[in-house]
């Protein structure tokens, strides 16, 4: 049940971020995909707890099945609609990188990112 309540999260996300994207001052898809290399790094040092190393895998597994010639419906024998989990899988992808970007942002805006690099002085 879970998982089921993630991949609706993913796209709810993902409607959200699109029509959120037009408003004035809410982050556009561009400041969303610009954040990404950031949130991983952040995400994968540990300084930013939000995102889980399960979720980046679950992504990474997504974009592999998109790009690998097996596929669960196959383009050759269906036709266009073998392009459906595919496609079913790249909206997932989507909403939940929009989805973790936009709490990446609102997590970036409020400063909790920000190190001070100096000396310990006692």
């Amino acid at each position: 049940m879970a998982v089921r309540k993630g991949r609706v999260a993913a796209f709810v996300a993902l409607a959200r971020a699109l029509r959120a994207s037009g408003r004035p001052g809410s982050p556009g898809i561009g400041a969303h995909l610009g954040a990404v290399p950031r949130m991983l790094q952040l995400g994968l040092s540990g300084r930013y707890p939000g995102l889980g190393k399960g979720r980046v895998l679950l992504v990474l597994l997504g974009l592999l099945y998109i790009l690998s010639p097996v596929d669960l419906m196959p383009e050759v024998l269906l036709g266009p609609f073998g392009l459906g989990d595919d496609a079913f899988v790249a909206a997932w992808i989507a909403g939940a990188l929009l989805g973790e970007t936009d709490s990446f942002l609102r997590w970036e805006a409020q400063g909790a990112g920000r190190v001070v690099t100096g000396d310990v002085i006692r």
